[in-house]
């Protein structure tokens, strides 16, 4: 037991003594470095512009959903995914059946109010009808002709054709399915003229006006687009506080309607604090810059904000009139001795 309990005493001594050994004086590193020459930055507070980024998905200007008119069955659906097709176009042909018999019926009436009206008016001439009869006649006519009118609309109906030129982007029937008004058989749109559709926040779209250009970024076509304000929604969503805003841009091949896009939106002005990029060097996860203090530079760690293409703006960790270090070399250490450059 005393030879361990000599030997535990022994090695902790050896690492007292080590540690003992590898102190060093605070700033021996820093003294032993040659001056270094670096330009200087005083801080100052500096108006800008907020930026902000919002996210949005491109849609087609002219979109329709295609639903039925009346109820029947589809006899035929001729077009696919994907299939282009040109204004009058038919799209769906609905088994007009029932719809065909009441045409003839609503036919037959006509005429026969037809054959009634020409009756009365010839016994009328030879005063063997009255003004009256023949007005109540012209009335049945007009009845039976709007019937017709209104039955022959019906049998229209079960042509659909496209309202526009474009593509067909979904189909939600088959041949054999059952059409019933209001419900959506197919998704029309005319990709040739596509909008970024996006949801800004209520502070930023105090600063948008329709006509305003802004950045457009399409990161699935590898785009950078300019942006036109077509639409601007009177009303915010009470749930995400944010407001539509419709975007034109210009066309390209490489777009599709449903794309993700980025925007780019300026927003109110604020004083910040910036300082040239070259003046903060990053530590890890850290940002640090040098304070100049006399002919001495100090290191300091801050927190960043958002970056121009030359500039960052300082959050935290430095006030205004402070002279900052802009190296004009790498190798900076904290306490090091420099010599301010124009």
């Amino acid at each position: 037991m005393k030879f361990k309990a000599f030997w535990i005493i022994f090695c902790a001594a050896i690492l007292l003594g080590g540690c003992r050994g590898e102190e060093q004086h605070p700033g021996q590193t820093a003294a032993a470095l040659t001056t270094v020459e670096v330009r200087s930055f005083t801080v100052s507070a500096q108006g800008a512009a907020l930026q902000s980024e919002v996210v949005g998905t491109l849609q087609a200007v002219q979109q329709a959903v295609i639903a039925a008119k009346v109820t029947g069955s589809i006899e035929q659906f001729p077009v696919v995914l994907g299939s282009p097709v040109k204004t009058g176009d038919v799209l769906v042909q609905l088994r007009a059946g029932e719809i065909s018999a009441k045409v003839l019926q609503a036919e037959a009436h006509l005429e026969q109010a037809r054959r009634n009206l020409e009756r009365e008016r010839k016994l009328l001439l030879k005063n063997a009808a009255t003004a009256e009869m023949v007005r109540s006649l012209e009335e049945m006519y007009r009845i039976a002709e709007a019937g017709h009118r209104e039955a022959k609309s019906m049998l229209d109906y079960t042509t659909i054709t496209a309202p526009f030129d474009g593509v067909v982007t979904a189909k939600n029937a088959s041949v054999g399915d059952l059409a019933t008004p209001g419900s959506p058989l197919l998704h029309l749109e005319d990709s040739r003229q596509l909008q970024v559709v996006a949801p800004v926040p209520e502070t930023l779209v105090l600063h948008l006006r329709t006509g305003d250009t802004v950045p457009v970024h399409i990161p699935a076509a590898g785009l950078d687009l300019a942006g036109t304000v077509a639409e601007v929604s009177p009303v915010a969503d009470p749930l995400s506080r944010t407001t539509t805003v419709k975007l034109n841009i210009e066309e390209a091949p490489q777009l599709r309607s449903g794309q993700f896009a980025r925007v780019s939106l300026t927003g109110e002005l604020k004083n910040a604090l910036f300082v040239p990029a070259a003046a903060v060097q990053k530590f890890g996860q850290m940002d640090r810059i040098f304070v100049i203090s006399g002919d001495t530079a100090h290191l300091r760690l801050v927190r960043t904000g958002m970056a121009t293409h030359d500039q960052i703006e300082i959050l935290a960790g430095l006030e205004p009139g402070e002279q900052v270090a802009v190296p004009t070399a790498s190798g900076l250490v904290d306490g090091q001795k420099v010599t301010v450059v124009p």
